[in-house]
């Protein structure tokens, strides 16, 4: 493909995607790490290819209640409303029942832990009064936050075959959620949680199996295959992490973890490897061979 091809698919493909009407084939496989403190991009494979978020849209859900909450639009102890369209969002919710309330605080957890559709979309549906237009806001905001390939169409992540995302851009909005929030970030290490006398355990294994590891989210469709954005701090260094389109939730774990041991070394003097290039930032790193 020559370069002027190149420029004019890649043209194409995003007034397509402005459009709406844009939809993937597949999911394809894609890897993305970045050093929080620095932004040098330790690893990219594929991290500007189009692929679905499944529930790493919750992140970008949880961003605007974060940012609700700090501009008093929101408090943690407010009743949201279970409306009929949240209560029959499947298959992960807490199922209270339409009409029924849940505080903020108990959606917010509830996503962080089981990635609770019915509570994305309360909490949606209570700051934009619909779905799609609070995902209208969601991808303003993306945009805003230099997501530019990013388009949200609900809250949950739930299937929708245009709403899509890179690898890059969720890493993004991890590093986002740990600049803007610091405070509210640290739910995200949360591995359960009780409601209403019940305990509830969280399915981010990677939080019980690698050490470091504080958050942040899974997600999986059938369209998606497996995804993770994790935060992992170890010796001094904060990474953000992203890996997309796995067969299967073990194989995610573990090209994570492989990810992870190779740029969190049990020491202090590990370097990226020449996947990585000396200096390169998140807007201007390569993908790997």
């Amino acid at each position: 493909m020559t370069k002027t091809t190149s420029r004019f698919f890649a043209t194409a493909l995003s007034s397509a995607m402005l459009m709406g009407t844009f939809t993937l084939a597949e999911a394809g496989q894609a890897s993305f790490v970045v050093d929080v403190h620095s932004g040098q991009v330790l690893e990219a494979s594929n991290q500007d290819e189009l692929n679905y978020p499944a529930s790493l849209t919750k992140m970008m859900t949880l961003y605007l209640a974060f940012e609700a909450l700090h501009d008093g639009r929101l408090s943690w102890d407010q009743k949201l409303t279970m409306s009929e369209n949240a209560e029959s969002k499947e298959p992960f919710k807490l199922a209270v029942g339409a009409g029924r309330k849940v505080t903020l605080r108990e959606a917010v957890e509830a996503i962080v832990v089981l990635s609770a559709n019915d509570a994305a979309v309360a909490i949606a549906e209570q700051l934009g009064g619909s779905e799609p237009a609070f995902a209208k806001t969601m991808t303003d905001k993306a945009h805003q936050l230099g997501m530019k390939d990013t388009v949200f169409k609900n809250p949950s992540g739930l299937p929708d075959p245009e709403q899509v995302t890179t690898a890059r851009d969720m890493a993004t909005l991890g590093v986002s959620l740990m600049r803007d929030f610091p405070e509210e970030f640290k739910l995200f290490s949360m591995r359960g949680f009780q409601f209403r006398g019940m305990k509830l355990r969280g399915h981010n294994n990677l939080m019980y199996r690698y050490d470091g590891v504080d958050g942040i989210k899974t997600g999986y469709t059938d369209a998606s295959g497996y995804n993770v954005v994790t935060s992992a701090l170890k010796d001094g260094r904060r990474v953000v992490g992203v890996v997309m389109g796995e067969k299967t939730a073990s194989l995610r774990d573990d090209k994570m973890a492989g990810l992870l041991d190779n740029y969190l070394p049990s020491s202090t003097t590990g370097t990226a490897t020449a996947a990585s290039q000396p200096g390169a930032t998140m807007t201007d790193a390569q993908p790997t061979k």
